[in-house]
């Protein structure tokens, strides 16, 4: 499931900005425990949602490892300059709706609503 998680965080950032934008400057260790992957993945997100709101981050690449309910992450990114990172939104929150972590053959896939 951490490729999953990695993803899904790729695209909240991809809802603020184009990801390969964010330069790889700063580093955030981000740890989670949760009793299922779903609210692993809820918990994962608002916590990156947390650093970009109250640190005023952007991040373009993550490294997680998932072992039972704990997630050991790292966001790698950098402060958010308005005039080459063009944010198109601020995330809220990451929802419960359409929340699914599932194996579909070799692959997982996670997938979760954010507010905006």
């Amino acid at each position: 499931p951490a490729e999953a998680f990695e993803g899904a965080a790729m695209a909240l950032t991809a809802v603020v900005t184009d990801p390969a934008r964010v330069a790889p400057r700063e580093t955030v260790e981000i740890s989670c425990e949760a009793p299922d992957l779903e609210l692993l993945l809820v918990d994962w997100l608002n916590a990156l949602i947390y650093e970009m709101s109250a640190h005023g981050m952007l991040f373009g690449r993550f490294e997680v490892t998932v072992e039972g309910g704990r997630l050991q992450g790292r966001a790698h990114g950098e402060p958010v300059d308005p005039a080459r990172h063009q944010p198109a939104v601020e995330v809220k929150g990451a929802t419960f709706t359409g929340l699914k972590v599932e194996r579909r053959g070799d692959e997982w896939m996670a997938q979760c609503v954010v507010d905006v």
